[in-house]
């Protein structure tokens, strides 16, 4: 039944990205503007780390005891998984009902699935209580469908870096505009360390505005501690934290994003919107935050049960040149065992610029399509690529279970196997893998 509306919907405009507030407007309207309904709203924007820093935030706000609404996209297994209705994910039973409300509010009118599906959110999250609520952009910022909330409590702006460049532009400084276009008047954003373009940009877009930026590198800094936890310190605090669940250095900055909002909110806002929140709770936050296919490391499941003894297997969804860096960067900690892959990437990414600091680093990979993508690079293509970037091992596969067979049984062992390239092959992963 979830299968059969979510088609109807898609059905319902003809383009899957047309980017624009004007329908999604029109739509809220109909359903009484539950975007006004809503607690305070945390909006995030940015190219990578949006869903860790996102995840972060509840895992903290969590461990405080407080409720929050979660909307993020896409979905990697089930649909449920962008609406988190104060921290429960909707039954089916339930989904449907929201999804055939708003349907029907909607009138068969043009709207993407996006649209339609941000409004069916707003809707589930007005009616229930909670603290807070923490709204990822889908696709830029400026037209983005969340970006109907006209008040937010805060923004944050993660790393900016080319991606979708046939939505936003061609150009980093086009694509920091599209970002920037979250910011509203007067409310403060935290915004992460950006290249000179894209910081000029924000830069311009605050002073117009009267937007505080609070600056990562200026006003708040993230370091490793010696016993591997992580030491905050912003405008007003000094945290001594434990590391982030998350693996990945890069795990530090996100959850220094997290920590600078916390404290915005808490601390040093000008009428903080938690005076209460218990500092006690940020270290529990920090070891309890859960983000699949982020450098996720899979403990069981039938691909795991492939793997022979010492044998690792990681997953992860990122698909731009950044998220690459950021995973070739962590490899430099994986010198113990070989390290090999699985890839498979979308045809419309820069596939040459996620390899270039990346395909090196495997002993050996294996291509592969990405199962139900009418946009996959063939696993021949893909292949291709990875041996132009110095992949001297690199050989397309019929599908991740056989990769992983060919990888076991051809390489080095024990080794580390990582499923790569795109958060659509990720959440094919989990799928299969249970």
């Amino acid at each position: 039944m979830i299968d059969s509306i979510l088609d109807r919907l898609t059905r319902l405009h003809p383009k899957v990205i047309d980017l624009s507030l004007e329908r999604v407007a029109r739509l809220l309207e109909a359903l009484g503007n539950p975007q006004d309904r809503l607690p305070p709203v945390i909006h995030v924007a940015g190219t990578n780390g949006k869903g860790s820093t996102v995840a972060t935030l509840r895992a903290l706000f969590e461990a405080a005891g407080m409720r929050a609404h979660v909307y993020t996209s896409p979905h990697l297994v089930r649909f449920a998984e962008r609406i988190r209705v104060a921290g429960t994910l909707p039954t089916d039973p339930e989904l449907l009902a929201l999804l055939e409300e708003v349907e029907a509010a909607n009138a068969g009118n043009p709207v993407t699935f996006f649209e339609i599906t941000t409004a069916a959110a707003f809707l589930a999250f007005a009616r229930t209580p909670a603290e807070v609520c923490i709204l990822e952009t889908g696709l830029g910022g400026r037209l983005d469908a969340t970006n109907v909330v006209e008040r937010p409590a805060l923004t944050i702006i993660t790393p900016i870096a080319m991606d979708h460049e046939s939505f936003l532009g061609g150009r980093i400084e086009a694509i920091a505009a599209e970002k920037a276009g979250i910011m509203k008047r007067g409310v403060a954003c935290v915004v992460a360390k950006q290249g000179r373009k894209a910081a000029k940009v924000l830069d311009a877009r605050s002073l117009e505005l009267g937007v505080p930026l609070i600056k990562e590198g200026e006003h708040f800094f993230a370091r490793t501690s010696p016993d591997g936890g992580l030491v905050y310190r912003g405008p007003s605090v000094e945290w001594c934290l434990p590391a982030p669940a998350l693996a990945g250095a890069f795990q530090y900055r996100n959850a220094a994003l997290a920590l600078a909002a916390v404290e915005r909110l808490s601390r040093t806002a000008p009428v903080p919107v938690f005076p209460d929140f218990p500092e006690g709770a940020l270290g529990l936050g920090l070891r309890s935050v859960e983000w699949p296919a982020r450098l996720q490391r899979l403990t069981k499941g039938p691909l795991v049960d492939m793997l022979p003894g010492g044998w690792e297997l990681w997953l992860d969804g990122g698909h731009n040149p950044h998220a690459a860096e950021a995973i070739a960067q962590h490899a430099r900690s994986w010198r113990d065992k070989p390290l090999m892959a699985v890839f498979g990437i979308l045809s419309t990414k820069d596939v040459d610029g996620y390899l270039e600091p990346l395909a090196a680093r495997f002993h050996s990979l294996r291509a592969v399509a990405i199962p139900g993508e009418a946009a996959t690079l063939a696993a021949e293509d893909a292949a291709a690529a990875a041996t132009r970037h110095f992949c001297l091992d690199a050989r397309p596969s019929a599908s991740v279970a056989a990769a992983i067979a060919e990888l076991t049984a051809s390489g080095p062992g024990p080794a580390r196997i990582l499923i790569c390239g795109s958060l659509y092959l990720a959440g094919t992963v989990l799928a299969e893998n249970g």
